[in-house]
């Protein structure tokens, strides 16, 4: 495994990061596939001993659920010092006013309750979960400069926007002397590449860290095009993501991994780390096959050729995963 910094931080972190959504109580929440605790165990444990550091989840995947099987993980399996532990506040957690979004309010009772589920006292990373227009920027960057001052989060990222939005949110933090985020979780994978017209030059340009979710966008670069899974055929947000035009960016690196005698997964995810941009895919993982990709990928050195080949039939997509 390699480390890098977290955009211009002096914090460490694996190149791959192990996307927590997987595991998760499935009949709480809306993600009918994931894994109950009892499966998801030995995969962080893999990850764990394959050198992975660096974990993300959220408080809405599996209604909580999904922080409270990782935090208990970790506990057992790591020590807490060595773990750079990821999750997010915004999406709805309970049904009437404030059960959702990134008011004063909201963001200081979810901490809390993310804090109890995770069992610890602090999150290394606390990113907002897309942005929300119905909050003043001002409220949301205060309250979460509170929370860094208070020592229950270290760092602050924030996840997909546009990237007028993500700037405003930056510059009102740097104008009163708040806590700005260091990282950006965005889409952006093979298939959908429309986060290198601006938001990318942005990060790059800031010193952010980027930290794409979907880098496999959704298991469709590892497998046949027309392939059905257990999770495509349920999950409605993935299936907007898309188009057919894909399919020939799905046959090159199908191409490339033949020729190199390695699974699809590893030449996508060796693709994203290849992007001077890109610090760690988040990368899910349901079975142990998935990590030993992850990990592979790392070592995977692309060529020139290569890369032009998966980049040349890449089509414009609309804005998608905001």
């Amino acid at each position: 495994m390699q480390y890098v910094k977290l955009g211009s931080t002096g914090l460490d972190v694996s190149r791959i990061c192990l996307g927590c959504m997987t595991y998760g109580v499935p009949d709480r929440g809306t993600h009918e596939w994931t894994l109950d605790e009892e499966a998801s165990r030995p995969l962080i444990r893999q990850a764990l001993e394959a050198g992975v550091t660096f974990f993300d989840t959220a408080n809405v995947y599996s209604d909580g659920t999904s922080e409270e099987i990782v935090g208990k993980a970790l506990r057992d399996f790591a020590s807490r010092d060595d773990i750079v532990l990821a999750t997010k506040v915004n999406g709805r957690m309970r049904p009437g006013p404030n059960g959702a979004g990134l008011s004063r309010k909201a963001i200081m009772t979810e901490i809390d309750h993310s804090l109890r589920r995770l069992g610890t006292d602090y999150v290394d990373l606390y990113q907002i979960h897309r942005f929300d227009p119905a909050t003043p920027v001002e409220e949301t960057m205060e309250a979460l400069h509170d929370l860094v001052r208070a020592g229950k989060v270290r760092y602050i990222g924030a996840s997909s926007m546009y990237a007028w939005q993500f700037s405003k949110m930056q510059y009102t933090a740097e104008r009163h002397g708040w806590t700005k985020f260091v990282s950006m979780q965005n889409h952006y994978n093979l298939l959908y590449r429309e986060e290198e017209r601006e938001m990318l030059p942005l990060c790059a340009d800031q010193g952010v860290g980027v930290l794409p979710w979907s880098p496999l966008a959704r298991g469709r670069l590892t497998r046949d095009w027309d392939t059905a899974t257990e999770r495509s055929a349920t999950d409605n947000f993935g299936s907007t993501l898309y188009q057919e035009g894909d399919r020939a960016v799905v046959e090159a690196v199908t191409r490339i991994a033949g020729d190199r005698g390695v699974p699809r997964a590893r030449v996508a995810l060796a693709w994203l780390l290849h992007q001077d941009t890109v610090t760690a895919p988040i990368v899910g993982a349901s079975k142990s096959g998935h990590l030993d990709d992850a990990v592979a990928a790392v070592e995977l050195t692309l060529g020139d050729k290569e890369i032009e080949e998966l980049e040349r039939p890449y089509a414009p997509h609309p804005i998608a995963g905001h």
